[in-house]
């Protein structure tokens, strides 16, 4: 029998979290049907849970490709280099979770000491401090945590922790102009609408060598019929 037999036949008695997301990404579960059915409870539960009441500038999406996939987008928060960005992270759940922590990376460009230049994340939540009754919304504060209380001596950017600890105000600066560049959803519509100008600009360039043309050939028309007339006369 298929995982997307499987499946249905679970929905039928399956609890409100279950049959949500079950139901909704039956087929996606068979990109993970080597793993324990505890775990793919577990996830889903969560994710529910996650999904009715999700913390404060945290948005998270669901891979409907595998629920093991979890990504979503932390708000910047005030008072730090990264307020007014959307930065894009990733959790990877692993066969052992929630016996062993999930990978967690960061998609967005970010200037930060615990995020690798692969955007992986350096914190203790997610290593020797992991607890399998933490959860995916604990890991999801825990990241933006780390936005507003970085940690320079255990970094995995070196450049940003040295800046952090011995040059705040140029760590800011660097991590601001990362956000603005990378973290803003503006950064697009800037980038659009400098298009849209240019376009325009081409549009009346093109429109006002047309007009012209039109003039110098009508001046054309104009010059050989008086010379038609002259030759008459002649």
């Amino acid at each position: 029998m298929s995982a997307y037999c499987n499946t249905a036949v679970v929905i039928k008695s399956s609890p409100p979290y279950e049959r949500y997301f079950l139901q909704e990404y039956a087929y996606s579960v068979s990109n993970v049907e080597n793993l324990p059915p505890y775990i793919i409870r577990q996830v889903s539960r969560e994710l529910y849970e996650l999904h009715g009441n999700p913390p404060e500038g945290i948005h998270y999406t669901l891979n409907d490709e595998d629920i093991t996939d979890i990504q979503a987008v932390i708000d910047g928060p005030g008072g730090t280099p990264y307020f007014g960005g959307s930065f894009k992270v990733k959790l990877n759940l692993g066969k052992d979770y929630p016996q062993g922590p999930p990978k967690a990376f960061f998609l967005t460009k970010i200037f930060h000491p615990n995020v690798a230049k692969n955007g992986e994340i350096c914190v203790n939540t997610l290593k020797k401090d992991w607890k399998p009754d933490l959860g995916i919304k604990h890991i999801l504060l825990t990241i933006k945590c780390l936005l507003i209380m970085p940690n320079g001596e255990s970094a995995l950017n070196e450049e940003a922790g040295k800046l952090l600890l011995e040059r705040y105000d140029d760590y800011f600066k660097r991590a601001k102009m990362m956000t603005e560049i990378h973290a803003q959803k503006t950064s697009k519509a800037v980038s659009s609408n400098i298009e849209n100008h240019r376009e325009l600009d081409i549009d009346n360039s093109t429109s006002k060598k047309h007009t012209s043309d039109r003039k110098l050939s009508a001046e054309k028309k104009k010059l050989l019929k008086d010379k038609k007339k002259t030759l008459k006369r002649l």
